[in-house]
């Protein structure tokens, strides 16, 4: 094996030095916009200037830090390992086995895509962090990246020697096909353009506004917005409604592009044990996720998507994956009768059947119980200090029973074998398939009106990178709570097996 030290493009450069102004932007426009524009009358030009020299001894320092970054970072392959070293004053090192890597994940951002660049992230079996992963290579050429691949491939190829002769070594060579790729999902421009519009997406871009209005508040001149906004509402309701309603279009288009270039040309694949997921229009992404790190299966029914007859299926992950964190979309958008078929062939032991076991009659009251006991003191204030306008608010009572008897129609569960099928209802409905051996703890929970009408609530976790993820079913039979229970509890042929 070579051990030929490789380096990164010298892209790697800008590409820190931009991480790092992304990181320091709020700090550098109050430095900025706090001291820049202050009456310059000190008499002494070093000290009316202060800000701004201060500011570019800082951008001089990250471009410094960005050059040293990458002239001091490089790899090399050795003793079936992916080495790295990298720092100035503390020299760092770190070698990954290549029999722990899990997978190699590929990005083209920006600055890659025009040189035929990727971005390398490396995530092997014991990383749990959704966020960071085991090693990253910032910018390498494609032709570099196909040869860490190379390298790990030959790897699992010596380790295919087998001991003959009282602990001889004889490398067993075997000529193998390379099964090719097979595609499995691809989505449509149509369903594309549906998930576009219909994302959640909008939050995120109201609530980005809202903290940047907090950081920058004491620099907002609110008050003379608030006096132009007044004088704008006397041109009357109809404007104002009309301004508002363009707002939010505007708010909704931007998040209509984000999303549309973020899952453009959205296609999973099976490579061998592997799936493959590539999405991204200007920032192409490849994530690789070992079927044998798949927790769980989940299929997300939206309820206005629901009305037209789509869903949503999420696998959580033992690990990262297109920085989405452990939860993964497999495939964003697919209608409903479409699902099990591509589910079926990537997981072959999953029973994909709907649960049928319902919920009982006598535990619906609990669904909407708590809600309402908390909505009574709002109510009542809202009613007495806004009357009679603030008897609007006793509308609500109907809208939270109503919703909580939505979820408990929702509710149901059922075991298969070593699978357990959990459905359960936030907003959108979730329909969880758990194997046994994936699940890491279950739970039983039951206060005293619970135990009064024999219902308890069912909590199952399973492992999604370094969280968990909690599949419940509220308000169910005890006594089949308890026979779920005794059912993941381990067998004595199972103890002997050590599962």
């Amino acid at each position: 094996m070579s051990n030929t030290r490789y380096k990164l493009h010298w892209v790697t450069a800008i590409i820190e030095v931009l991480k790092t102004l992304k990181e320091m932007i709020l700090p550098l426009i109050i430095l900025f916009f706090a001291n820049g524009f202050k009456d310059m009358s000190s008499g002494k030009w070093y000290l009316d200037y202060l800000t701004f020299i201060i500011f570019g001894v800082v951008i001089i320092m990250f471009f410094t830090t960005g050059i040293i970054k990458w002239k001091r970072f490089v790899y090399w392959f050795e003793d079936d390992e992916l080495r790295i070293e990298y720092g100035l004053f503390v020299k760092k090192k770190r070698y990954i086995p290549f029999d722990r890597i899990q997978s190699l994940d590929y990005t083209e951002g920006i600055l890659h895509r025009p040189l035929k660049l990727v971005k390398v992230k490396v995530e092997t079996a014991g990383n749990t962090s959704a966020l960071k992963s085991e090693a990253e290579l910032t910018a390498i050429t494609k032709e570099a990246a196909s040869r860490i691949e190379a390298e790990m491939a030959a790897s699992k190829r010596r380790k295919t020697a087998v001991s003959i002769d009282e602990g001889e070594l004889m490398e067993v060579i075997q000529e193998e096909v390379e099964p090719l790729s097979k595609p499995i999902f691809t989505m449509s421009k149509k369903d594309l353009l549906i998930l576009a519009t219909t994302s959640g997406g909008i939050g995120l871009i109201l609530s980005g506004a809202l903290i940047f209005l907090l950081q920058f508040s004491e620099f907002i001149p609110f008050e003379k917005m608030y006096r132009e906004l007044a004088g704008f509402v006397k041109y009357g309701v109809f404007i104002v409604v009309i301004a508002v309603t363009l707002g939010f279009l505007v708010v909704w288009a931007l998040s209509v592009a984000m999303t549309f270039l973020s899952y453009y040309n959205f296609s999973v694949t099976l490579d061998k044990q592997d799936l493959v997921i590539t999405k991204g229009l200007i920032e192409k992404k490849r994530a690789t996720v070992p079927l044998n790190r798949v927790q769980s299966v989940r299929i997300i029914e939206n309820p206005f998507r629901q009305l037209f007859g789509y869903a949503t299926v999420a696998i959580d992950n033992a690990g990262g994956g297109l920085g989405e964190g452990a939860k993964i979309h497999l495939f964003p958008l697919v209608k409903k009768a479409d699902i099990y078929g591509p589910l079926q062939e990537l997981f072959p032991e999953l029973l994909l059947e709907e649960p049928t076991c319902k919920l009982p009659a006598r535990g619906k009251r609990y669904f909407y119980r708590i809600d309402f006991l908390w909505m009574l003191p709002a109510i009542g204030a809202l009613t007495y200090f806004f009357f009679p306008y603030g008897l609007l608010s006793l509308l609500i009572i109907p809208i939270f029973v109503l919703f909580g008897l939505w979820q408990h129609r929702s509710g149901a569960y059922a075991i298969s074998g070593n699978q357990l099928t959990l459905r359960f209802r936030g907003f959108s409905l979730q329909t969880a398939y758990l194997m046994k051996k994936r699940i890491q703890s279950m739970e039983m929970k039951q206060n005293y009106f619970h135990k009064r009408k024999s219902v308890a609530t069912l909590s199952a976790r399973i492992k999604s990178g370094a969280t968990m993820f909690n599949a419940q079913v509220r308000h169910m039979e005890e006594s089949e709570a308890e026979q779920i229970l005794t059912w993941y509890e381990p067998s004595v042929k199972e103890e002997s097996r050590g599962i």
